[in-house]
């Protein structure tokens, strides 16, 4: 017997009991399209994940102290700081620095009226900290490089900081703030990209000031950090590598600076989330592997129902791999019908929302793959049982059945 003979069969056999083989191909339809959409939602998870990290600064480097110190004539220790004038030779020597800021931080308290004061953080920053940092700026405006040429006595405070003083952020402009008995006039107001929840330099009573400026109120040219920002992310971990090389030849040997960015966390975040979605979609795989165990179920009740057909077929010298090949094709036939069904309506919902939202979801076609594939598997394995009974029966003994 032809194979197309053996799917014709199949396609009457569908035919002759639609209620049942619908029934039974639902819950393909519905594995198929929950794999589709698991994996979506996967995809759609790591995308928000890996979007907010970026958000903070892909090609940012942040050069950092760590230890080391310089012994005095009188025996005395002085911490081995970074300098500005590390920052200009790297900017100097390191291709691909597009932005660039020092840092120098200070605390002091300030009046948040009826006689309450509250510790500020200030920082020390260049203008292009706000690139660097990637900040966003909800009122006013940005100190700018006449602001710190000019030692303008000027600041950005962060906007919970101005919430908390003046009640908004746009109340938060032009008021004065005195520091040490200096004011500070409030110019902008800005917060992060994304909330970091206190992991970065800038907390919650954070005010930015022109560098110039607070080298006044610390006395020194030492400086906490250094921000670096490239032109290219796959620049990163090479200036890395440069930066550190050409800071710790100008300092002594005992001394330690790190230099950190996000290029590991993104790879390592893009690996957990990899493996999250393959988790989640075997998780929903399972439902097609609990969808095979009804269509195993139905295709022994068909066995049971057409022994005499099958009898027949078998006194006109159907052999055993004949019947084995129809009912397994009947299998699969069902499955993979259930499962392109259901990876249809999987990719319809979420390309819908592509197509009439302004959201990106992500679509992955491998999830469609995979759901198709597990299809078949399906049909394969589920459908073995029920062909091998059929293959097995007995002409005579069938011929007899009533």
């Amino acid at each position: 017997m032809m194979f197309s003979e053996i799917v014709r069969l199949a396609v009457d056999s569908f035919r002759a009991s639609k209620t049942r083989f619908l029934l039974t191909m639902l819950g393909m339809v519905i594995g198929s399209a929950s794999v589709i959409l698991v994996a979506t939602l996967g995809s759609t998870g790591k995308q928000f994940a890996l979007d907010q990290l970026n958000s903070i600064g892909p090609n940012k480097i942040e050069l950092q102290y760590s230890g080391g110190t310089v012994s005095g004539p009188d025996n005395t220790s002085t911490p081995d700081y970074l300098t500005l004038d590390d920052m200009h030779a790297v900017v100097d020597q390191v291709p691909g620095i597009v932005a660039y800021s020092p840092m120098l931080e200070f605390h002091d308290n300030i009046s948040i009226g009826s006689g309450q004061t509250q510790n500020t953080m200030l920082l020390g920053v260049d203008p292009q900290y706000k690139t660097v940092r990637g900040l966003v700026v909800v009122a006013g405006r940005f100190f700018d490089d006449q602001d710190s040429v000019a030692h303008e006595k000027v600041a950005d405070i962060v906007e919970k900081f101005a919430i908390t003083l003046y009640g908004s952020a746009d109340e938060a402009l032009g008021k004065t703030i005195s520091i040490k008995g200096i004011p500070f006039t409030i110019i902008g107001v800005f917060r992060e990209s994304i909330d970091t929840q206190g992991a970065s330099e800038i907390s919650e009573q954070t005010m930015l000031v022109p560098y110039p400026v607070l080298r006044y109120f610390t006395g020194t040219n030492s400086l906490k950090e250094i921000f670096f920002m490239v032109r290219d992310s796959f620049m990163v971990e090479p200036a890395k590598d440069r930066i550190l090389k050409i800071v710790r030849s100008r300092h002594y040997a005992n001394s330690v600076y790190t230099a950190q960015t996000l290029t590991g966390i993104l790879h390592s975040m893009s690996r957990i989330a990899d493996m999250l979605e393959i988790v989640l979609t075997l998780g929903a795989a399972i439902t097609l592997v609990v969808s095979g165990v009804g269509i195993m179920n139905s295709m022994l009740a068909n066995v049971q129902a057409r022994i005499r057909e099958i009898g027949i077929r078998k006194a006109l010298g159907a052999t055993s791999r004949e019947i084995r090949l129809q009912f397994l094709t009947e299998s699969v036939f069902i499955s993979l019908s259930g499962g392109v069904i259901g990876t249809l309506l999987g990719l319809a919902i979420p390309m819908s929302v592509r197509f009439l939202t302004p959201f990106q979801i992500p679509v992955s076609p491998w999830s469609a793959v995979i759901a198709l594939s597990m299809s078949v598997l399906v049909g394969v394995l589920f459908g073995t049982i029920p062909a091998n009974r059929a293959a097995r029966l007995d002409p005579v003994q069938t011929l007899k059945y009533e």
